[in-house]
């Protein structure tokens, strides 16, 4: 108990409320119980000073009232004697007399009681019966018997004033045993609360110890920790080192101040650790966007991966670099771009036997050989590779000692699979290029060998008639058919050509497609009468280059023809597209001339023939119809892909990259 009060404390503030509690409570019991006590002393009292003052009144009736009638005197003196035996057992005095017969107040009480029963009272009897009138009969008395009488009224008289002094003395002792009594219940009451009043100030005054040593002292240690620690100083410690809740509470917050010291070095430690790894991600973010930035300028060079090679090697803090393409069919590499300073370095690793271990490598590698001497040396070796092909390899070299960080190698791949992205992305540009070069180059060919070299061939053989003719001396009249099927002939190849010409003279040269619909509708407007409408509804439909060529083409050789052949006088050109299901393109000419004949192929015209070409590269038919209404309607519908046709490009070769 005495350590739980000790350690506990809300015990001891509790216990001293309690106390001071108790104390009040006393307090007020104790005078509620003595103020009950009193209750009535102060009538008692007063009924016993009557019986003073009735002591007093009858002697004074016996020795100095005589002169009253005798019958009178007898009743007043009669009603006194009643009164004081009714003042002296008047419930009010008699209630405050103990029962004990040792107490000195119910001594005092019964020495009066016996004194007025033994003596006063027998000799009022006395007295009175010498004056009353039935018992006296003094009227038949001799002379001598009433002497008698009247001596003993006079010494009744005579002595009864020092009887009464002497029971008047009794009576003021039971009166001052009533007020000592009285006196004392009050004194009682007094030091009670004296008493309860200096226990309470002293329990007060504990408890105010206690509050202050206990409660307010360690609560300004706790308040003024707290304030240092809001300041970021853990250093300070709480005193107050008692076993009490304060006390536990100081060893808390002691325990919290290192806990924090700890945390908070720990976390400006992580702090320094975070902004170093914020520089490094920002300068990883500089490097990956000046990488981007580079390898997206047009045209680029081995300047440009020599420059990114010193940014690679200042940002990752070791050297040299090199990146090595490898060249097709042969398992060789060519150094693209290298930062070494001389011959020696990365000789161990880099070397054309070698060639073949790094670009047959899946993934980073950290390779290391035997140098000059003793001496060993490390690289990084890291695939350019993009969607399966591999580029080629990136080599830095490591310092011996040193083991790349995660984020050094991840930046490095990254900048590895940009570099790959770049030279991918140039790669399928030149193939693209060399694609439509050669696409280009087929139909160049196949449209002379359809048109003009036909139409030499055919001069070639009208020639060969005309010296035979000539050997043979043939009239005139052949001789000139001959010449004229000649003239006729030249005349169709040179128009032949100049078409072939303004085709393969044509590009889109930046326009839209819409503008060179434009453009051409002008041209063949000029050439001829004929009125010629456009109704182009693609709007935001895209169209590949090469379907965009292939759509003007097959429009500007059915409106050559048409001018030519047809006797129209009004054409129109339309196109129309859908997105749904899929891209549909629909391109229609129209005109209201006389129409195809069954057989509309002639000698040495080959303008449908290569309009259903073009239309065969647009993965469709060319559709003919003679409406009802006169004319001719042709008709070339087809799916879109709107992509480019770069699939299986040749084989890569790095010259060829950076000379494009």
């Amino acid at each position: 108990m005495d350590r739980a009060f000790k350690n506990s404390l809300l015990l001891r503030i509790g216990i001293a409320m309690t106390a001071i509690t108790l104390l009040g409570f006393g307090a007020m019991l104790a005078s509620i119980i003595i103020s009950e006590a009193t209750k009535g002393e102060a009538g008692a009292i007063n009924q016993a000073g009557t019986l003073r003052m009735q002591s007093y009144r009858i002697a004074g009736r016996v020795v100095y009232q005589q002169d009253i009638d005798a019958g009178d005197y007898w009743q007043i003196t009669r009603a006194l004697v009643d009164e004081f035996e009714a003042r002296v057992n008047d419930p009010r005095l008699t209630r405050l007399v103990p029962d004990s017969p040792d107490h000195e107040l119910r001594q005092a009480y019964n020495r009066i009681t016996r004194k007025w029963e033994r003596v006063i009272k027998p000799l009022l009897n006395v007295y009175m019966s010498t004056i009353d009138p039935e018992h006296g009969a003094q009227e038949g008395l001799l002379d001598d018997d009433k002497r008698a009488w009247q001596a003993a009224q006079q010494n009744i008289r005579g002595r009864f004033p020092s009887i009464i002094d002497r029971f008047v003395a009794d009576v003021d002792y039971l009166v001052v045993l009533l007020e000592e009594d009285t006196e004392s219940k009050i004194r009682l009451l007094r030091a009670i609360q004296i008493v309860s009043l200096f226990l309470t100030l002293g329990v007060v005054f504990k408890t105010m110890l206690i509050m202050h040593h206990d409660v307010l002292t360690p609560l300004r240690e706790l308040l003024d920790f707290a304030e240092h620690a809001r300041l970021g100083d853990f250093s300070k410690k709480v005193k107050h080192h008692h076993d009490d809740e304060l006390g536990q509470l100081g060893a808390a917050f002691n325990l919290m101040a290192d806990d924090l010291s700890r945390i908070h070095t720990g976390l400006e430690e992580r702090v320094r650790e975070k902004t170093a790894d914020l520089e490094r991600s920002n300068r990883s973010l500089e490097l990956l966007y000046n990488t981007t930035r580079r390898l997206n300028d047009i045209p680029f060079s081995a300047t440009s991966y020599q420059k990114l090679l010193e940014d690679i090697e200042k940002q990752v803090g070791f050297g040299p670099a090199i990146i090595c393409l490898t060249q097709p069919m042969s398992g060789h590499g060519i150094t693209l771009a290298s930062t070494r300073t001389s011959e020696d370095q990365l000789q161990g690793i880099c070397s054309p036997e070698k060639c073949a271990a790094c670009f047959e490598q899946e993934h980073t590698r950290i390779k290391e050989w035997q140098a000059t001497g003793a001496n060993r040396e490390k690289a990084i070796s890291i695939p350019i590779k993009e969607l399966g092909d591999q580029y080629g390899v990136l080599l830095i070299s490591l310092p011996t000692r040193n083991t790349p960080a995660d984020w050094q190698l991840q930046l490095l791949e990254a900048v590895a699979k940009h570099i790959a992205i770049a030279i991918g992305t140039a790669y399928r540009i030149s193939s693209a290029r060399r694609l439509a070069l050669y696409e280009e180059r087929g139909v160049i060919a196949r449209e002379l060998h359809d048109s003009l070299a036909q139409a030499l061939s055919y001069l070639k053989i009208q020639v060969s008639r005309l010296e035979k003719s000539l050997q043979q001396a043939d009239n005139e009249q052949t001789i000139h058919g001959i010449v004229k099927e000649i003239r006729n002939g030249l005349n169709d190849a040179y128009q032949q050509l100049r078409g072939l010409l303004t085709t393969f003279r044509l590009g889109l040269d930046g326009q839209s497609l819409n503008q060179q619909l434009l453009e051409t509708v002008k041209e063949f407007r000029e050439r001829g009468s004929i009125d010629i409408q456009l109704d182009n509804q693609l709007h935001d439909l895209q169209l590949t280059a090469n379907e965009d060529v292939h759509v003007l083409q097959i429009i500007r050789e059915a409106l050559s023809n048409i001018i030519r052949h047809s006797g129209c006088d009004t054409v129109l050109v339309s196109l129309r597209g859908s997105l749904a299901p899929e891209s549909m393109i629909r391109v229609m000419i129209e005109d209201n001339g006389c129409g195809l004949p069954d057989s509309p192929e002639r000698l040495n015209h080959y303008g449908l023939r290569i309009m259903e070409e073009r239309a065969r590269s647009l993965n469709t038919a060319l559709t003919i119809q003679n409406p009802d209404s006169g004319g001719t309607r042709i008709i070339v519908e087809f799916a879109s892909s709107n992509e480019p046709d770069s699939t299986n490009p040749p084989p890569y070769n790095h010259i060829n990259l950076l000379e494009s």
